[in-house]
């Protein structure tokens, strides 16, 4: 008994000595307070980088739509254009074609009127 109430005495002294010496914790916490202070402003700094990114990407995505839409119109605008001149042009050639037709129907006729008229003086001549 003597031996064991001489162990808890030893232990509790122990005890008490490594209560005393206890390290002090509180000094280092300061610091990674401090060191989060600037990582928490470098997080802000980031997600505002990031946010001022995607807004800058929206926009020139929306700049790109629009100037796609702008050339399409311009792009539709100028075949349009296009098929207005080939018809006018269509038109214009047949026009040209016609009136060609109808001066060979003229040539034609007066050189048969000549020939006529060229075989009708032969004829009198004769007499």
């Amino acid at each position: 008994m003597k031996k064991s109430v001489l162990l808890a005495s030893i232990i509790a002294a122990a005890a008490l000595a490594a209560c005393g010496q206890k390290e002090e914790v509180a000094a280092p916490a300061a610091p990674a307070t401090e060191q989060a202070a600037p990582a928490e402003a470098a997080q802000e700094a980031a997600a505002e980088a990031v946010d001022a990114a995607k807004e800058a990407a929206d926009q020139a995505a929306a700049a790109a739509t629009d100037a796609a839409e702008q050339a399409g119109d311009k792009v539709e605008a100028a075949a349009d254009a296009a098929k207005e001149v080939a018809a006018d042009a269509a038109d214009k050639a047949e026009a040209a074609g016609d009136a060609a037709k109808e001066a060979l129907d003229n040539a034609a006729d007066a050189a048969k009127a000549a020939a006529d008229a060229a075989a009708q003086a032969a004829t009198d001549a004769a007499k």
